[in-house]
């Protein structure tokens, strides 16, 4: 299943993905009698997901083609949501292509904090901040947290994950690059994160090794790489961070990007990954 959230009406609803278009969780509300909430975050908390999802691989998917619809064209699509528990990222986590991963030397994962209100949606403005001369965007698989977990083993890590989407990360890297323990402050800026379109829920991805992440810039591939070059796979990524704290539903893990570009005003940039709708957002 594919769940978006859309700008409607002066509000923000979330959305089912249909082959015709979305469909409003208040419409399948009124359609099928449920009392299924219409903000993406209290779905994820309250664990409404499943619900949906399964009623999604039951009768929902074909009831979808008869419920009203809004046009892919006309959907105007914000982020999933804006108040996360937590956005943490990884860093350095891809390796090349023709690097043997068991050669490279083991470390814990590089790690950072992001605030909320660094959050846009697809097609909102980049902001670069006044007198940056390197901002840098990086496209990044995010993954969505759906059930509360603390101390879990990488096994049993999925169990726990709502889904995936993707993501673009931007760094002010002039701030960085003075001092590497300035990183948080360097990637909090404003509009310094984008999400969305879609959550594709778990279910939906036979195997998430094979997902090719890419950075895409004015509509030319920069770089990319497969999740399976990764050092730490999302399931570890998961279970790692649940020995450090509590991680909740909605929560977001960006796992770390195949490479950054610096992005100037009047750009584009994108996200793509594999069997997701591209993540796209313009530079100001």
């Amino acid at each position: 299943m594919k769940i978006a959230t859309l700008k409607y009406n002066g509000t923000e609803q979330a959305a089912i993905f249909s082959i015709e278009g979305y469909v409003l969780i208040e419409t399948i509300n009124k359609v099928e009698n449920k009392q299924w909430s219409t903000d993406l975050l209290e779905i994820l908390t309250s664990g409404q997901l499943e619900q949906i999802n399964s009623w999604f691989k039951g009768s929902g998917k074909e009831s979808l083609l008869q419920m009203e619809k809004i046009s892919a064209e006309e959907a105007v699509i914000g982020p999933l949501y804006r108040a996360p528990k937590k956005i943490w990222g990884i860093g350095i986590n891809y390796v090349d292509d023709s690097t043997d991963l068991m050669n490279v030397p083991y470390t814990d994962p590089v790690s950072f904090m992001k605030p909320d209100t660094s959050i846009i949606g697809p097609n909102d403005a980049i902001q670069i901040p006044v007198g940056s001369m390197n901002t840098t965007a990086e496209a990044e698989l995010g993954i969505i947290i759906g059930k509360e977990c603390t101390n879990i083993s990488k096994e049993d890590a999925r169990g726990y994950v709502a889904g995936f989407t993707t993501a673009l990360d931007m760094t002010e890297a002039d701030i960085h690059s003075k001092n590497p323990r300035y990183l948080t402050r360097a990637k909090s800026f404003n509009t310094f994160f984008s999400f969305g379109p879609h959550l594709l829920t778990t279910d939906e991805i036979t195997n998430v090794k094979d997902l090719k992440v890419s950075t895409v810039l004015n509509k030319e591939v920069q770089f990319s790489n497969s999740v399976s070059n990764m050092r730490y796979n999302p399931w570890f990524v998961v279970a790692f961070h649940s020995q450090v704290m509590t991680l909740l539903p909605g929560d977001i893990l960006i796992t770390g990007t195949p490479g950054p570009v610096v992005i100037r005003e009047g750009d584009v940039v994108e996200c793509r990954v594999s069997g997701f709708e591209d993540l796209r957002n313009t530079v100001m």
